[in-house]
């Protein structure tokens, strides 16, 4: 763990500061140890800090309960993962409201190439599992991270189907990991933990309430390339978090259903409003993703004429990385974004690299 994982744990806990203060508060302090090392006049100094945020910095009560989650952590196997570790999932810093601090406990890997999402009512029916069971095994030799929620109906399905064909599935809780809900699910997530993980944002204790879960969302539609939607009536958390993968620019699908099915109304309306895309087969998400092998094996890199220094210097940021984000090679090459971008496409076309959900390139 980081020297600095009981400061860290602690910022996360101080009243008054959400993700997105939390941040901008340590860019300003400049390290997160660094703001519990102010005094109390330099923070009251800080433009719209609370009382109640400046009384629980400086009376370090919140180090006390950061220190009890090390060790619950160091018990069970848990390893926290700060926004500024390179083991956190990097798509979910393009968003602005991306968690401080997550707990996870497992072995795969949070930021694989290509990671999708799962979602969908908890009234699945056998037209969602048949959809839900033919999607994930057909994604078997696509290399991917299949996330999902972990909680009844469709998310326990795709789980369960990743388990069984040896996919990496990781299921985002809202709740501590001293809980698993639904508690009948604790046999597949402890599976899960072998070949996958469990993940979550709580601190322990927190128990699996009803406002968690939209929050909960947030990282399930963040974390992933494409979001893709089984079964959902009009209202629930399967919309809320399509609507939040638009929000975050990620790709949305949703299978299609009768009008006369209550669980088909939402990924219905998500199509009619053009705020998914309409998927049948696991063709189309490769198509749409741009996964198809076939139209992998068309793209002829061109080689043939000779990177200009611009070029070079964006090729230089991958170093040993085949995929690098957007904002680094901003910080790298010193380039304005549009000339950036703009040179980015030339490279695109020409084959030499490939534009990634969520702001991200990779080397071809």
């Amino acid at each position: 763990m980081s020297d600095d994982i009981i400061y860290e744990i602690g910022l996360t806990l101080l009243p008054g500061i959400g993700d997105v203060v939390g941040k901008r508060f340590v860019s300003y302090c400049g390290s997160v140890k660094a703001i519990f090392e102010q005094d109390r006049k330099s923070l009251e100094k800080i433009n719209g800090i609370r009382k109640s945020t400046v009384d629980a910095i400086c009376s370090k009560e919140v180090l006390k309960r950061a220190e009890e989650e090390v060790r619950f952590m160091e018990k069970n196997d848990i390893r926290p993962l700060f926004y500024q570790y390179p083991d956190y999932p990097q798509r979910l810093l393009n968003c602005d409201d991306a968690p401080m601090m997550l707990y996870y406990k497992g072995n795969a890997d949070l930021n694989a190439e290509k990671v999708v999402a799962i979602v969908g009512t908890r009234n699945i029916t056998e037209y969602g599992c048949a959809n839900c069971m033919k999607l994930v095994e057909d994604l078997v030799d696509d290399n991917v991270l299949i996330v999902s929620g972990l909680a009844y109906g469709v998310d326990t399905e795709a789980h369960t189907i990743a388990v069984k064909n040896d996919i990496p599935t990781v299921g985002v809780l809202g709740c501590g990991l001293q809980t698993i809900y639904p508690s009948t699910n604790k046999t597949l997530a402890s599976r899960m933990v072998q070949n996958g993980g469990l993940l979550t944002e709580c601190i322990s204790g927190t128990q699996p309430d009803r406002e968690n879960f939209p929050r909960r969302n947030r990282i399930i539609a963040g974390m992933a390339d494409a979001v893709v939607v089984i079964e959902s009536a009009l209202k629930g958390g399967s919309l809320i978090t399509a609507e939040l993968a638009n929000s975050y620019n990620r790709d949305v699908f949703a299978f299609p259903g009768r009008v006369s099915d209550i669980f088909s109304q939402g990924c219905n309306y998500l199509i009619r409003t053009n705020r998914a895309s309409l998927i049948e087969s696991v063709e189309d998400l490769r198509y749409v993703m741009r996964w198809d092998k076939k139209a992998k094996k068309e793209i002829q890199t061109q080689f043939f004429r000779q990177l200009t220094s611009e070029e070079k210097a964006i090729m230089d940021c991958f170093g040993e990385e085949t995929v690098v984000a957007l904002d680094d090679m901003i910080v790298k090459t010193g380039q304005p974004t549009p000339k950036l971008a703009a040179l980015l496409l030339t490279l695109e076309f020409d084959g030499v690299i490939k534009a990634l959900p969520g702001k991200r390139y990779q080397k071809m």
